[in-house]
């Protein structure tokens, strides 16, 4: 039987539940702006003791990504997201979820073959897709920009 994506959408509707667009924009644009108010704050305070900008800057983005891992560990991440939606993936704090969650999923199987083995599946594509499209944008940059 094959399904032409008209005929799959008229059967998907009926069943799908209705999108709280109202509410799911405003919180995702809500939790993101918190979580960039956090990394604003973070820097500032390192800059304050005394780090230099880079530093500082490195140092905010160890303690985002911890606090993701920290939060995903205690299944806190997953309730933030439930309610924030699309403002958890905030680069830094989404991508440090989706490996985190990927290792304790696969902690049972051990750490070769579970952790080790499968710690990328969510965020792979990522770094591929990513990586290939730096390349590109460079070549790109260097023949029409230089």
């Amino acid at each position: 039987m094959k399904i032409t994506p008209e005929q799959y959408q008229r059967m998907v509707k009926p069943v799908s539940p209705p999108s709280k667009s109202w509410i799911n924009i405003p919180m995702a644009f809500l939790v993101g702006g918190l979580i960039c108010t956090l990394g604003q704050l973070l820097l500032m305070l390192y800059t304050h003791f005394g780090a230099e900008k880079t530093e500082a800057a490195a140092w905010t983005s160890v303690s985002l990504i911890l606090l993701s891992a920290v939060l995903t560990g205690f299944g806190l991440y997953e309730q933030l997201a439930k309610h924030a939606g699309a403002g958890t993936l905030v680069p830094i704090t989404g991508f440090a979820n989706a490996i985190s969650s990927s290792a304790i999923e696969a902690q049972s199987e051990g750490f070769i073959l579970g952790v080790g083995a499968k710690i990328f599946t969510i965020a792979g594509p990522v770094i591929l897709y990513g990586s290939a499209a730096s390349v590109v944008y460079g070549i790109v940059y260097y023949f029409f920009c230089k």
